[in-house]
């Protein structure tokens, strides 16, 4: 991707954030001059890697497939110095915008549709092989539970919400005529460097920079060291 378009990525999920009135943690309004001066009292920031992130799975197509994202809490499985065992996310969606088929081995999560538009979840139990299982899914909404054939979208209307178990294939599609989505996502301790298998094994979860411009902000991956 192009610095360019990440930049005009994060002031879009800005825009709708500040117009659902969510307030943000400081680390978030950091710009990279901020950073300079930031020192190893932000570390779980930078260990945790909370913050700005950007996702087109490596294919270069981020106006259809891809997503911006903030993580505004998280724990660590690799380090014990983080014993924070939850994570909390913000994702914004643009229609026209889908999310790769994946799941999770360690994170359980629930989805939020906070407000915009309808989320369209795709849903699928997994094998040990990778491939999807012809099994019912069960589904957890907002307390209640059902089951569903493989491969059925469950739709989020703003205030729904999805439980996603660990290894539930789930993939990601703004409903068509309903407008952008702000989703928020509650989970145990996210690693997005280990933790997500993807159904296509040829993408990838952070994206090639091409620096066209100076960063608004830098990603989550990017912070200097201390």
């Amino acid at each position: 991707m192009k610095r360019s378009e990440i930049n005009h990525a994060l002031q879009e999920m800005e825009k709708m954030i500040q117009a659902y009135q969510v307030a943000l943690p400081p680390f978030c309004n950091f710009t990279p001059d901020d950073w300079k001066s930031k020192g190893s009292e932000y570390d779980e920031v930078r260990d945790n890697m909370l913050g700005w992130d950007i996702t087109d799975f490596g294919l270069g197509q981020f106006e259809k497939i891809g997503f911006s994202l903030i993580t505004l809490r998280n724990g660590n499985v690799k380090n014990t110095k983080y014993v924070k065992p939850y994570a909390e996310k913000l994702l914004f969606m643009q229609e026209g915008q889908t999310a790769q088929m994946h799941y999770h081995a360690y994170k359980m999560e629930d989805i939020i549709n906070k407000g915009g538009g309808n989320i369209l979840i795709r849903i699928y139990n997994s094998m040990k092989d990778g491939s999807f299982a012809d099994t019912p899914v069960k589904v957890t909404c907002d307390g209640r539970s059902y089951e569903v054939e493989p491969g059925t979208q469950i739709r989020l209307t703003p205030g729904e919400s999805i439980t996603i178990t660990q290894g539930m294939y789930h993939d990601f599609e703004v409903e068509k005529g309903t407008g952008p989505v702000l989703l928020g996502e509650v989970s145990m301790c996210n690693d997005d460097q280990t933790d997500n298998y993807f159904y296509d094994h040829s993408v990838g979860r952070f994206p090639e920079i091409e620096e066209d411009e100076a960063p608004y902000r830098y990603l989550c991956n990017e912070y200097p060291r201390a």
